[in-house]
């Protein structure tokens, strides 16, 4: 994906991230909760987009830097943060404009199935996080998989594209890389990184029941995201 592939519908997809279910009522709530008390703390927002975690995790008290591939998210979330605000266009994929050992926390939120290889990236979270820092990350469940292509290995790693269409009938197609967990498990090990959890949480319990899926019945979980905590020893 190119580094700039968000730009053509950034303010589309930054609209839907306000309230959409998936993002505002589970994956940055889920997100929150794992960070807990983040005063004081250094925190990079790596793949910030328009900035709707750092503003969160801004408001809890935390010192927030963030970084995108796409200038347009940077932007967009510079408007939302200020002008102030301590954002820079990078490549996650790339070495990082950011110092060894600068971050208490990195928070990488749904960024990396988006990338086959994940070795360099690691490595780099790793660099600019202090000994004893944290990783905290949700990507693609690997179930999601099965309900994009039924026939896929799901022990491969495999690419597969699906098409959105925002609200303002704004499309996009989306290309991500499937990993079965055992491959995500073994590249934070390798990458130097203990796991302190995995996490499938429920869904924020002030979700607007119009917002849920109508056959979700009485259940407070679906398939989606999954979360990880990890540590920099």
């Amino acid at each position: 994906m190119r580094a700039d592939h968000y730009d053509g519908f950034a303010e589309s997809y930054s609209r839907a991230n306000e309230s959409g279910l998936f993002t505002a009522h589970y994956e940055r709530p889920a997100m929150l909760a794992l960070a807990g008390d983040v005063r004081g703390r250094r925190v990079l927002d790596a793949g910030c987009g328009s900035g709707p975690l750092s503003e969160a995790l801004r408001a809890r008290g935390a010192v927030v830097a963030g970084f995108d591939s796409s200038p347009v998210m940077v932007e967009l979330a510079r408007k939302r943060l200020g002008e102030d605000a301590d954002l820079q266009v990078a490549d996650l994929s790339l070495p990082l404009p950011f110092a060894d050992g600068a971050f208490d926390d990195v928070v990488v939120s749904l960024v990396l199935h988006y990338l086959q290889d994940w070795k360099a990236p690691l490595a780099e979270l790793r660099r600019v996080l202090k000994p004893g820092g944290r990783l905290l990350l949700s990507v693609n469940h690997p179930r999601i998989l099965e309900s994009s292509d039924p026939s896929a290995d799901y022990f491969s790693v495999t690419q597969y594209s699906d098409e959105y269409t925002f609200a303002d009938g704004q499309r996009a197609v989306l290309t991500f890389w499937h990993r079965p967990l055992h491959a995500m498990t073994d590249a934070f090990t390798e990458a130097g990184f203990r796991i302190a959890v995995i996490s499938e949480p429920p869904f924020s319990p002030d979700t607007p029941r119009e917002l849920l899926p109508p056959d979700l019945g009485d259940r407070t979980a679906f398939i989606c995201f999954l979360f990880f905590v990890l540590d920099a020893h």
